[in-house]
């Protein structure tokens, strides 16, 4: 299981920030995180922001097998209270990617960081906590599936390792647009 880590995000962003499991609590910070985005952007192709019950019985999936980090400090008013009153600054999760068993060791993420978060360093600090805890877990291959327009998260993937393995046109369609998706995928190296 994945252990909480503190870590310094890179500079510009010189408060610490704690990587850890998702807690029950936080489910209303997940919200003001996600919810805007299912709203008024196309980075995720939800419709219908979640309620609190539905964010609940999310957390609820990601609380095991396919877990959700979250990253948290208590130091500024950026993020979201959550937990204990932590400030939620960003979660990233991962998912399964099909259900037949022969896929069940490669896993879909997912990265989220709160609007006055971004830019320091808290989504980097998250997708490689992801990388890590998805090696500790067993897991062999992640898959990001991005919208083609969401530069921030194909720069992201990359610099944390991600390879373009291709694009699905025209899959998605939102606020009256038709949306590419590419897919970007990450093998996890073999423990020695």
């Amino acid at each position: 299981m994945y252990r909480s880590s503190p870590l310094l995000c890179q500079p510009g962003y010189p408060r610490r920030v704690r990587i850890r499991l998702v807690h029950d609590d936080d489910a209303s910070a997940l919200m003001a995180i996600y919810n805007p985005e299912v709203i008024e952007t196309t980075v995720t192709f939800d419709l219908v922001p979640r309620t609190l019950e539905e964010q609940r019985a999310w957390i609820a999936t990601h609380r095991a097998t396919h877990p959700c980090l979250v990253a948290v400090n208590e130091e500024d008013d950026l993020g979201e209270p959550g937990f204990a009153g932590e400030r939620l600054l960003g979660f990233a999760v991962v998912s399964p990617f099909r259900d037949r068993p022969a896929y069940r060791t490669t896993v879909e993420n997912s990265v989220y960081v709160h609007r006055g978060a971004r830019g320091r360093g808290v989504g980097e600090a998250l997708l490689r906590a992801l990388i890590t805890m998805s090696q500790e877990s067993g897991f062999h291959a992640l898959i990001a599936r991005i919208v083609g327009e969401n530069d921030g998260s194909i720069r992201l993937h990359e610099k944390c390792g991600f390879t373009l393995v291709g694009t699905e046109i025209e899959v998605g369609r939102k606020h009256g647009r038709w949306l590419d998706v590419v897919e970007y995928q990450y093998v996890v190296p073999d423990r020695a």
